[in-house]
């Protein structure tokens, strides 16, 4: 009879914590998965660790790889200050303008709002895109440091983003020599969300605007509950599909779920933006009345990510309200592929497209 003392337990073998599920892995580019691998399994994710641990130190809990660094050379980057009023303040907005093209006439205007799930990000997400877009397009970039939750919930960020949009069209037009009939927005994840709601606000208000880039975007809340659970009758199967994977699990969303809206998940305090409130469509685009007469949108989608299929929706509602709109579906990619482009086939591609389409819109 063995020993008891000596005996050794049989070793069970658990996935890293934050693991690409491996039934999921053949799916993606393979690339992107040897990277996750090498450098974010078995990590804690920044929706795990402490809001305030993670503001007080966020290079501890960021692991940064794959951004293709975009040369500064030919553009003058500069930073201002743009006021906002709920609650005031004032936020920073860069500018990268480009420094050959000033005596070619007025210019278009691209306004960049950054991704991160309205909790994370800020000017340095998109610096090197921006650079992209201003070199290449020839258009003066603005990208907005809009406020983050939890620290202000919404609808601030909405409100700090129109209210930059609006200080871009009425104080930085005759600086910046810019063309009013050729602006274009977009955003990434939660910035795309901020970009589709501006679209709206543009058309309710007149005030002009070109081209919309909606890329991976958060275009329905509603399928969350009060307490940040997927309802069991919600209608995405990508959700059903990649809920357990990262980059972008449910488990994420819901966290920004309940950051970003705060109290006003709750159907006794939503008021005007809950279900079937008259502004419900802040929250979730997709729950807006009227779609005839918005700009022109180009929506892209990563195949494996949970919000594919709202993006997808969202663009087919464009699409029956008349609205020119162009859907592309990037294969195998991550929610953040276009973050990877300096590794990854699908981030090349997109600045591929998304240089292409507002070189197009700028004629």
């Amino acid at each position: 009879m063995a020993d008891p003392n000596t005996q050794v337990s049989p070793i069970i073998s658990l996935p890293l914590l934050n693991s690409t599920p491996p039934h999921l892995a053949p799916k993606f580019e393979q690339t992107y998965v040897e990277y996750y691998n090498k450098f974010s399994a078995g990590r804690l994710a920044t929706h795990q660790v402490p809001i305030e641990s993670y503001r007080a130190n966020p290079a501890k809990y960021t692991t940064s790889y794959g951004r293709a660094l975009y040369p500064s050379t030919g553009l003058r980057i500069t930073t201002q200050t743009c006021p906002v009023s709920s609650p005031p303040g004032s936020i920073k907005i860069q500018i990268f303008e480009p420094e050959n093209k000033a005596e070619e006439g007025k210019r278009p205007v691209y306004v960049n709002f950054h991704g991160g799930g309205w909790v994370f990000g800020g000017l340095p997400t998109d610096f090197d895109f921006c650079k992209r877009i201003a070199n290449e397009t020839g258009a003066v970039a603005f990208d907005v440091d809009y406020r983050l939750a939890p620290e202000e919930g919404f609808p601030t960020q909405v409100v700090d983003c129109w209210e930059a949009l609006n200080w871009i069209h009425k104080e930085k037009a005759e600086e910046f020599n810019l063309d009013l009939n050729k602006v274009a927005i977009g955003g990434c994840s939660a910035g795309g969300h901020l970009s589709a709601v501006l679209a709206h606000l543009c058309r309710d208000s007149k005030l002009p605007l070109k081209f919309q880039l909606l890329s991976v975007p958060v275009c329905d809340l509603s399928m969350f509950a009060e307490d940040g659970s997927l309802k069991l009758d919600q209608p995405y199967a990508s959700y059903n599909e990649f809920a357990e994977c990262p980059p972008l699990p449910a488990e994420r969303m819901s966290y920004f779920f309940k950051h970003f809206l705060q109290d006003l998940r709750f159907p006794d305090k939503a008021g005007k933006f809950g279900e079937g409130g008259e502004e419900e469509w802040k929250v979730s685009p997709i729950k807006a009345k009227s779609w005839k007469g918005l700009a022109d949108a180009l929506v892209i989608t990563a195949e494996c990510d949970v919000l594919r299929d709202e993006g997808e929706a969202y663009a087919k509602k464009l699409e029956e309200g008349g609205n020119r709109v162009e859907v592309k579906r990037v294969k195998g990619a991550p929610h953040i592929f276009m973050q990877l482009d300096g590794i990854l086939e699908g981030g090349r591609e997109y600045n591929r497209v998304v240089v292409g389409a507002l070189r197009e819109a700028f004629k």
